[in-house]
């Protein structure tokens, strides 16, 4: 990523004039706890030392010009008068997605210059998009003094997420990007969006966190996503709940009985991964990162068998890391492609990386981003 006094000068080149800030939030990697958001649920990411940083200024009039660090997309221009969910393409959607949040809060949106650099990888499930959202409704709630509170943020960025771009995520994503904490997981109840801080501090156990990417882009706004979230609703109908997250452990048995073979294991990986994200919360607490390995690999097992959401590169990247010393292993984020994530003793990362290369290689896939994070504080301004 580019110094702020590089994005800076950058912006200015472009602009013409310096910017009002900068701000930054980052991508998150998910703990734990997939498709649970949406279920009302819960979810247990944390923030990621990767982040999407924004220089902003705002301007007098209603003109929108957004600019990146990367890509070949180039100067994209708007109005604030007349933003259009149609015709927004590629990484604009997002900011701009933000900017009709807003207005549907009954706020008035100014006018502004963006310029945008990112070290999230994009589509690899480390939710990039989010980041790019949360910086700029960060810096516009403090440059026009919007007084809106994380949770405000939280919401208005979700409805950006489903209604301007198309993908029907849930709270988990902006969550931990807005209210991350460097040395913590965020334990969020997506029904009452309490969130409390849950140490951990994979370095201090002797452990690595590392991504892998393999490369295989997805996206939520495509069919996979939405058609895993009506089943769920389906499920939820059907069981007689507001919602999955109301179905116990002790109630599968009748719901194999009354829901057809693929919903219910759709409604079963919901319900039982609800189940881990508790059992990882009390083990973190009580025994430390060491201890949630096989909670991990058992949450990729329901992903890939009961959710259908994985893809050969992930269930080859989990169980090459796991065979090759991880203490666990899982895919991360919303599925079809994207990273998994391998909690590795740091004796065991350099044995680990060569596993997964030497095994996609065998496979005739594209080579995987292999690197390591580490928890990191929440959306901030750095400038």
């Amino acid at each position: 990523m580019s110094s702020t006094d590089d994005l800076r000068a950058r912006f200015e080149g472009a602009f013409g004039a310096a910017p009002d800030g900068v701000w930054q939030a980052p991508g998150r990697v998910n703990l734990i706890g997939e498709h649970t958001d949406y279920n009302e649920g819960f979810v247990l990411p944390f923030a990621i030392d990767r982040a999407a940083r924004v220089a902003v200024r705002l301007r007098p009039d209603s003109s929108v010009r957004l600019l990146s660090t990367f890509g070949s997309q180039g100067l994209t221009t708007a109005d604030t008068g007349s933003l259009d969910r149609g015709t927004s393409k590629g990484w604009t959607r997002y900011p701009l997605g933000v900017l009709w949040a807003l207005q549907q809060r009954g706020l008035s949106v100014p006018g502004l210059d963006l310029l945008l650099d990112s070290d999230v990888p994009r589509g690899a499930g480390l939710s990039s998009s989010h980041a790019i959202e949360c910086a700029l409704i960060l810096a516009l709630n403090e440059l026009t003094n919007a007084g809106l509170s994380p949770e405000d943020m939280v919401l208005a960025t979700q409805r950006a997420e489903n209604d301007f771009v198309g993908a029907p995520t849930g709270i988990m994503d902006q969550s931990a990007s807005l209210r991350g904490s460097a040395g913590h997981a965020l334990f969020l109840d997506c029904r009452d969006r309490n969130v409390r801080l849950i140490p951990f501090d994979a370095e201090s156990a002797g452990l690595v966190m590392l991504v892998i990417d393999t490369r295989v882009s997805h996206s939520h706004a495509g069919g996979g996503y939405a058609a895993r979230r009506g089943s769920c609703e389906l499920g939820a109908e059907v069981l007689g709940v507001k919602a999955l997250r109301d179905v116990d452990l002790t109630d599968l048995e009748e719901a194999c009985g009354l829901l057809d073979p693929e919903t219910f294991r759709r409604v079963r990986h919901v319900v039982t991964e609800n189940d881990r994200v508790l059992q990882t919360v009390d083990l973190l607490g009580s025994s430390g990162p060491r201890a949630i390995g096989p909670l991990l690999d058992a949450s990729h097992a329901s992903m890939r068998d009961d959710f259908g959401i994985s893809c050969p590169e992930l269930d080859l990247a989990v169980e090459t890391a796991r065979s090759a010393g991880a203490i666990g292993a899982r895919m991360t984020g919303g599925g079809f492609g994207g990273s998994a994530i391998a909690l590795t003793p740091v004796a065991a990362e350099p044995r680990v990386r060569a596993a997964v290369e030497r095994a996609f290689a065998r496979a005739g896939y594209t080579a995987p981003d292999i690197f390591s994070v580490r928890t990191a504080a929440g959306a901030r301004r750095v400038e």
